[in-house]
């Protein structure tokens, strides 16, 4: 991993990935030789639009790569995980062997990580759990969980698309790394002060920094392009989170991550989104480096995200030239932009008067006035496209996206469970405010497990999990819970949505107040550097049982996680080792039937402490069987990221970035 200090030196040879203009305004540059390419028009290619049927050619080229470092990256990780009846490194050897002899079948595992939505508290405790997950991080080799550098893809949704693109873009920095320089001057995340003035009481520094966005803005708006409220918030996130540049990442592209040095050696991922009818049906879009676009059959196609400015139709440039430079990086992880909507309430409480408070509130208010205070994608690089099923999404001029977690799906996992992705693990971090008392209750997983029984699912299957009731009552939020243990008892589920893959084991973890209370409203806007570090040190310990202190055998039992699928897919049985770990952290069936659970604390092991149980009875369903009832209880708030969709918007196109880059 490279330093933010490093990267001030890789970056300058990359301005001619940026933006053409080197500033925020997309501009116009020469058309891929790609276009008069025949193989790019096709019945599965149309110049820049291609059809869902896989990954793109881009990302299979960059997982074969990531799969060679990633297998000796496991091998490192499951010798320190002390499997005693297990022989790893055989093991291994047997699945690489496999897979070579056999180039269309992926024998080894892929491991995903995703990190759920909820403002800078998703983004901090997010922080803290990556770092104990990272072999780069102080203390992570003796009481940490290092699988970061083994793991395939790594996926964020809102606040946890923040923090992802916070450590690609710098180069894949390290959380130690921002740890070691917090305090300092052009610190990552110095969120002392809210981002509408981050001069606090030097009122001339925030000043500037109105400006500089407003130039920013006039220049995407001279160059032809709408701006929406999404376009001053993810400057503003920008500087937060790229401090060490001079234009603070007006220029950055989100495609110009892979021309990264860092990234031309494989690596990770991220997600959030927008769509008409908030619910199950919403239309679910993925970014990567590569690619924007959905699996859904709404839309069941991906196009070229460098080129995302160019006016096209049918996937070819409509009048001749192509443009670059719109996808912005800020814009991109911005586009959770509906939280910017509590900017305009917290002006009042900001210390700002006179010409910088008018300057500040006409603004924001025009822009939330015309209906601007969503992302606006115009012109919509599907138009036209001879894909997908919606005429909503393929007649308009523009995509309208907001945060993902609007439809309920705070936790980023759709994109994860796609069976050309092969991912055999998904360590799923849930940092929503859905309790009353604002912690997880299982209600992103609920979502996603009841959207494969809807029109938009594609035969994309989901674990069985329970309903939220039953994730407080009985504790399956207190420690990591395994869902879809076994294979054969998901063939059911598998034929009833039609899915002819087996979805990935779900290694679940919410967040838990075990060193610091970390349960901090999604509108929250400023943190002081202190209680900043303190949550990353409880995320640290969210993702390590508490520093290993709760089981020391937790690297064990996320080892038989890992190779469960691949070992099933061999007919080989279950050691003792792992049969004890799968008793213990898999859900067994049980649902409770607890109408009015509300906890209110915990213990020193995370497991809840409340009087208010009315109705406790439970009932046991054999493992990974369907509960009767996934509906949330009335202890849910405002949603899982806390944000609350507008009930004037239409659409909801959900949005996957799949960061791949080299750690």
């Amino acid at each position: 991993m490279v330093a933010l200090g490093h990267i001030l030196l890789s970056l300058p040879a990359l301005v001619s990935a940026w933006s053409p203009t080197d500033s925020y305004a997309p501009g116009i540059v020469d058309c891929p030789a790609y276009l008069n390419d025949s193989s790019y028009s096709t019945d599965n290619q149309l110049g820049f639009i291609r059809a869902a049927t896989n990954i793109s050619s881009k990302e299979v080229e960059w997982m074969s790569s990531r799969d060679n470092i990633t297998n000796e990256n496991l091998r490192w990780f499951l010798e320190l995980a002390n499997m005693t009846d297990f022989d790893t490194g055989s093991y291994l050897d047997q699945l690489s062997t496999l897979s070579k002899s056999n180039t269309s079948v992926n024998a080894n595992p892929r491991i995903a990580l995703a990190f759920s939505g909820g403002g800078y508290r998703a983004m901090i405790n997010a922080a803290g759990q990556i770092s104990g997950l990272d072999n780069r991080t102080d203390g992570a080799l003796d009481h940490g969980l290092p699988i970061l550098q083994s793991a395939s893809y790594v996926a964020g949704l809102s606040g946890g698309s923040w923090f992802l693109s916070t450590l690609a873009f710098n180069n894949w920095t390290s959380v130690q790394e921002i740890v070691d320089n917090a305090g300092k001057d052009d610190a990552i995340w110095d969120l002392d002060h809210s981002i509408i003035s981050p001069g606090g009481i030097n009122i001339f520094k925030t000043g500037y920094y109105w400006y500089d966005i407003n130039e920013d803005l006039d220049a995407k708006k001279e160059a032809g392009f709408n701006i929406s409220l999404t376009d001053p918030w993810g400057r503003g996130l920008s500087y937060q989170f790229f401090p060490g540049l001079k234009d603070k990442g007006a220029s950055m592209t989100f495609s110009s991550l892979r021309d990264f040095p860092v990234f031309k050696k494989p690596h990770n991922a991220i997600s959030f989104g927008r769509t008409y009818v908030i619910g199950k049906n919403s239309t679910i879009f993925e970014f990567n480096p590569f690619e924007m676009g959905s699996w859904d059959p709404s839309l069941y196609s991906f196009t070229d995200l460098k080129y995302v400015g160019t006016n096209t139709k049918k996937g070819f440039p409509s009048n001749g030239s192509c443009i670059a430079g719109f996808d912005n990086a800020g814009f991109v992880f911005g586009t959770s932009s509906t939280l910017f909507n509590q900017i305009l309430l917290q002006l009042n409480t900001t210390g700002l008067s006179g010409t910088i408070y008018n300057l500040i509130e006409s603004f924001l208010e025009n822009l939330s006035d015309d209906e601007d205070d969503i992302a606006e994608w115009r012109p919509n690089p599907f138009y036209d496209s001879p894909w997908g099923d919606s005429d909503n999404l393929k007649n308009n001029k523009s995509l309208y996206l907001v945060d993902g977690g609007e439809d309920g799906q705070n936790i980023p996992l759709y994109p994860l469970i796609q069976p050309e992705r092969k991912v055999d693990v998904i360590f799923a971090y849930d940092n929503s405010m859905d309790t009353n008392y604002s912690w997880p209750d299982g209600y992103s997983l609920v979502q996603s497990y009841e959207r494969q029984f809807g029109s938009e699912s594609n035969g994309t299957a989901f674990p069985y999990v329970p309903d939220t009731g039953t994730f407080l009552k009985e504790n399956l939020t207190a420690k990591p819970t395994f869902f879809g243990c076994y294979s054969d008892n998901l063939t059911s589920l598998m034929d009833s949505v039609g899915a002819d893959y087996t979805p990935p084991l779900i290694v679940y973890t919410a967040n838990r107040p075990f060193t610091y209370n970390s349960n901090t409203s999604t509108y929250k806007m400023s943190y002081e550097t202190d209680q900043m570090l303190a949550m990353i040190e409880n995320g640290f310990a969210v993702s390590t049982r508490k520093n290993l202190t709760l089981d020391d055998e937790w690297r064990a039992c996320v080892g038989c996680a890992i190779l469960q699928r691949s070992r099933e897919r061999l007919g080989l049985s279950m050691g003792t080792q792992c049969k004890k770990c799968f008793d213990k952290y898999c859900w067994d069936g049980t649902v409770s039937n607890s109408s009015d659970y509300l906890p209110d604390s915990f213990t020193n092991d995370g497991e809840y402490v409340s009087n208010s149980t009315e109705d406790e009875s439970s009932s046991t369903a054999s493992s990974d069987q369907a509960p009767e009832s996934t509906s949330a209880p009335s202890s849910r708030s405002k949603g899982g990221a806390g944000n609350v969709m507008p009930q004037s918007v239409g659409t909801i196109l959900s949005i996957f970035i799949t960061l791949l880059c080299i750690i």
